[in-house]
């Protein structure tokens, strides 16, 4: 199971990222998918690979065009995917992120190893992944940089961490957090581009979709999507209703020069400077 996200591209923060909630706006910014979850899908794709008769399936949540992330997966061999979507998940912070994907999971069953990127760039903050393994009961490794093999239910793994390499082992079922290090993900395909182009999830479709008798022919266009009472959830611990971290504002910050300073290497230049810093506290 890969967790994969789709993300404002927060290189293109404006006035209106945010809403008067305190939340991403995330309407007012371009969608992508989440750099390290690619990485995650490169991965599951190589032990799909290695492992022939296992499958790849895609979890996401978020609103109904997230649905393009499942595609995004099934264009490079993914086999399947679930869309978590309904206004109670709306504006979950990490936990309340976390508690959905792993009810979503408990729900689905039969998940030997959950890869995920080790962060999201809308929040940089790496918990999702280590408190997905908490709620499942699940060991864990983070900062992933290859899963170098799988042999009686234990996978090695190499880790890439301040100061170096290690290689660990870990049992199976477990939870993998990938480092954007790792193999960047392959191209889609051009043959499953076409079989897939027209996959999509119900709310993502129009009253009167004209590709109705399609999606009744082809069941493999149907993709899954679930609400909050799909996968027996609290609503109470889903969005913002399960969500105790509140973001005061998100702002693009420029730095600019507005003057320059030529200092020498005496002393007491340096300490001029040490403490102009501290008394601005750029520095403390």
């Amino acid at each position: 199971m890969v967790l994969a996200k789709q993300v404002p591209d927060t290189r293109n923060v404006g006035k209106d990222a945010m809403t008067p909630e305190g939340t991403v706006n995330r309407a007012a910014l371009p969608a992508i998918f989440n750099p390290e979850d690619l990485n995650a899908l490169e991965q599951a794709l190589r032990l799909k690979e290695q492992h022939p008769g296992s499958t790849v399936g895609v979890l996401t949540m978020g609103p109904p065009r997230a649905g393009e992330i499942i595609r995004q997966g099934l264009f490079r061999g993914a086999d399947t995917g679930w869309l978590l979507t309904d206004r109670l998940f709306a504006g979950a912070d990490t936990l309340a992120t976390s508690y959905a994907l792993a009810t979503a999971i408990k729900k689905i069953g039969d998940v030997d190893i959950v890869i995920g990127g080790r962060q999201a760039i809308d929040g940089d903050t790496a918990q999702v992944g280590p408190q997905v393994a908490q709620k499942l009961g699940l060991n864990q490794v983070t900062y992933a940089e290859e899963i170098l093999k799988i042999d009686n239910n234990i996978a090695t793994i190499r880790r890439h961490i301040d100061g170096g390499v290690e290689t660990v082992e870990v049992p199976l079922p477990c939870v993998i957090t990938v480092n954007g290090s790792a193999a960047p993900c392959r191209p889609c395909n051009a043959k499953l581009v076409m079989k897939y182009k027209y996959a999509s999830c119900p709310l993502e479709r129009q009253p009167e979709d004209p590709r109705a008798d399609l999606y009744a022919k082809r069941d493999y266009l149907n993709l899954n999507q679930w609400s909050v009472a799909d996968v027996d959830g609290d609503p109470n611990q889903c969005g913002l209703s399960g969500s105790p971290t509140k973001v005061k504002t998100v702002q693009n910050i420029v730095f600019q020069a507005k003057e320059s300073k030529t200092l020498t290497a005496s002393d007491a230049d340096v300490e001029g400077l040490i403490k102009e810093l501290l008394e601005e506290k750029i520095i403390g």
